[in-house]
C-alpha cells in the first residue's frame, strides 16, 4: 500500500483510513505496511489522536458487554470487540499456552468452536439463548500465538429461531467456519 516516499500528510491520512478499515492492527504491523518505525507509527497514532491497539480494543468491548443479554460477560469466549444484537458481532481471541496441545502447539478446536458459539448466542436480544444445532468446519490447525477474529452475522430468524453464520480468520485466512441455529427461549420454559 504505502511507502516511505509518501509525504507525512499522505501517510497519516492513509494511515488513519488504514486503521479505520483494520482497528486491530498492531503498530508493528503498520510499521512494515507503510515501510516506517515503529516510533514513527507511534508518533503518527498520537498526532492523529488514535490510540494504541490495547484501548482500541477496550473502547470496543466495553460499549459491546454492555448490550450481551443471553450470556455474563465472562461466559463468552474470547474478547467481544462489537455487537450489533440482532444482527452481528466480533471477537478475538489470541491462542496461549493453555489453549494448544502442549505437543504441537496446535489450538484445541473448542477453543475455536466456544469463540464462535458464545458469539453466536450473544448476538441474540433474549434472556435465555441456546445453541440447538451447529455444522462447523477447521479449514486449517491455528498455532500458538494467532489472533483468530470471528465474526457471527445473523443470516435469517423465523420466530424465536435464528441461523447465524460464524466466520473465524486468523489475518485475511480463514480457519474456520460455523453455521448455527441459536434458539430464544422463555426463562420460564427454562426453570419451569
Amino acid at each position: 500500500m504505502a511507502n516511505t516516499t509518501l509525504p507525512k500528510p499522505l501517510r497519516l491520512k492513509e494511515l488513519s483510513d488504514y486503521i479505520d478499515d483494520n482497528p486491530f492492527v498492531t503498530d508493528e504491523e503498520l510499521a512494515g505496511e507503510f515501510g516506517v518505525s515503529v516510533q514513527t507509527i507511534r508518533l503518527d497514532r498520537l498526532e492523529l489522536g488514535i490510540p494504541e491497539l490495547r484501548e482500541r480494543l477496550k473502547k470496543y468491548a466495553e460499549a459491546s458487554y454492555s448490550q450481551v443479554k443471553s450470556l455474563a460477560g465472562q461466559e463468552i469466549i474470547g474478547q467481544l470487540l462489537d455487537l450489533e444484537l440482532e444482527h452481528a458481532g466480533l471477537s478475538l481471541v489470541e491462542v496461549t499456552d493453555d489453549m494448544v496441545f502442549q505437543k504441537n502447539g496446535i489450538a484445541r478446536g473448542h477453543i475455536l468452536f466456544a469463540q464462535a458459539n458464545s458469539l453466536a448466542v450473544a448476538l441474540i436480544d433474549a434472556e435465555v439463548a441456546l445453541t440447538g444445532l451447529a455444522k462447523v468446519s477447521f479449514l486449517r490447525p491455528v498455532k500458538l500465538g494467532e489472533k483468530i477474529v470471528a465474526k457471527a452475522v445473523i443470516n435469517s430468524k423465523n420466530g424465536n429461531k435464528y441461523n447465524i453464520s460464524v466466520t473465524s480468520r486468523s489475518d485475511n485466512e480463514v480457519v474456520f467456519q460455523g453455521e448455527f441455529r441459536v434458539f430464544a427461549v422463555d426463562r420460564r420454559e427454562v426453570n419451569g
